[in-house]
């Protein structure tokens, strides 16, 4: 295992998350290579927010044999279809299209209102089966992983919660509409935190003896780097899931006419997904920056030490991909996103999120393992030692100060 201070930071992005799987598949035939009798996880420090949270979660349950791990999850996302992740079937597709246009023209005689525009009981089905959440005590007490934390948005309170299992207590944290709980993390702590807004239904946790519902992590993750440097990392290998600079992906000339509802959706969904990282990157490198010029200073408890941050992102817009897979989807759900305008390209950015399908995963996941090994000689200094990153790359902040 690496050093205590190692962390994976697994980003959100629906089925974009398959990206990730590809990048962590390049890493592991990197690591065969450099060490081949070594099993162990290369991380000490796992985090995931939505989509990644459930990446995050299936990696440290194989902490003990990382490549057998890696094996499993790219074989159930090459495989993945719609259906696994919510009810895309004409009767479940219709069920909940019904209860919304009885809503929308006579709410008052329901008794209650839909929830969601799909129903993911099927994902339920799914992380149930597939994860063995008994494993992580058994991983905990051998040493083999520090922590793993998950995020979720609190729809009853507006907090920003990270809930965190460990080896040993660790302390929690408490900042502006954010805060950290250690706890046994759940199969329903997955589903809160990939709760896309408005396509999948919240889910009830328990908070400080109460229940509140939450969704996707994602959403208001302004500092989605705090919760790795709380649980003790000095090193962060960030996967992210959008093109250029960790930036909203473009699809090149502005679409002519009146956006649809999917071009807006997926505006609004890319500033769920994307905008966090790059501005919490910005920050550690400029207070990495600062450290580097006081270097001779002695900061001895203060709490501020230099993050080094590296972060691997899609090579390419990941909207033209998503365009030639819209087909796809079963014909039920094309049905919906062609009502929205998300059947074409201009809509291409909403369907991103939602295309479950195995043609789509198959090429995320070979252009996640492209661009690992493109950047081959960072990702071996990573894994072999803490100076990994090339001047310009890193961060670095305090315990606080890089959350905050």
């Amino acid at each position: 295992m690496a050093g205590p201070t190692t962390a994976l930071v697994l980003m959100g992005g629906g089925a974009r998350a398959a990206y990730q799987v590809g990048v962590l598949k390049g890493i592991a035939a990197i690591m065969r290579e450099l060490a081949p009798a070594r099993r162990a996880l290369p991380f000490s420090v796992i985090c995931g927010t939505s989509a990644g949270a459930i990446n995050a979660t299936a990696v440290a349950c194989r902490a003990d044999d990382f490549q057998a791990g890696i094996a499993d999850l790219v074989q159930v996302w090459e495989g993945f279809h719609a259906d696994q992740v919510f009810r895309a079937d004409s009767l479940g597709i219709m069920a909940v299209g019904s209860r919304w246009l009885t809503a929308l023209s006579l709410g008052w005689a329901l008794r209650r209102a839909p929830r969601s525009l799909f129903d993911c009981s099927p994902l339920a089905e799914l992380l149930r089966r597939a994860m063995d959440l008994d494993r992580l005590e058994r991983i905990f007490r051998t040493g083999m992983l520090h922590a793993l934390s998950i995020t979720a948005l609190s729809y009853s309170s507006g907090q920003h919660v990270t809930f965190y299992q460990g080896a040993q207590p660790i302390q929690p944290w408490v900042r502006t509409q954010r805060i950290a709980r250690q706890v046994r993390l759940s199969v329903e702590h997955l589903l809160a935190s990939s709760a896309i807004p408005f396509l999948f239904p919240a889910v009830p946790l328990e908070l400080d003896g109460h229940l509140e519902y939450f969704g996707d992590g994602s959403m208001r993750q302004i500092a989605p780097l705090s919760p790795p440097i709380h649980l003790g990392a000095s090193r962060i290998l960030v996967i992210g899931a959008a093109h250029a600079q960790y930036g909203v992906d473009s699809s090149g000339e502005p679409a002519p006419g009146y956006p649809s509802l999917a071009q807006i959706g997926g505006q609004a969904l890319a500033s769920v997904f994307l905008d966090g990282l790059s501005a919490d990157v910005e920050r550690l490198n400029h207070i990495n920056n600062v450290l580097r010029y006081v270097a001779d200073a002695d900061l001895s408890g203060s709490g501020w030490r230099p993050v080094e941050v590296l972060v691997i992102a899609p090579s390419q817009r990941i909207e033209p991909i998503a365009a030639r897979h819209i087909k796809c989807l079963p014909v039920p759900v094309r049905a919906i996103l062609r009502g929205l305008g998300a059947a074409d390209a201009p809509g291409a950015a909403f369907a991103s999120y939602l295309l479950f399908e195995s043609e789509y995963t198959r090429e995320l996941i070979a252009l996640g393992e492209a661009d690992t090994f493109a950047q081959r000689d960072k990702v071996e200094l990573w894994l072999g030692g803490p100076k990994a990153v090339a001047p310009g790359a890193s961060g670095g902040a305090p315990p606080a100060m890089a959350a905050d």
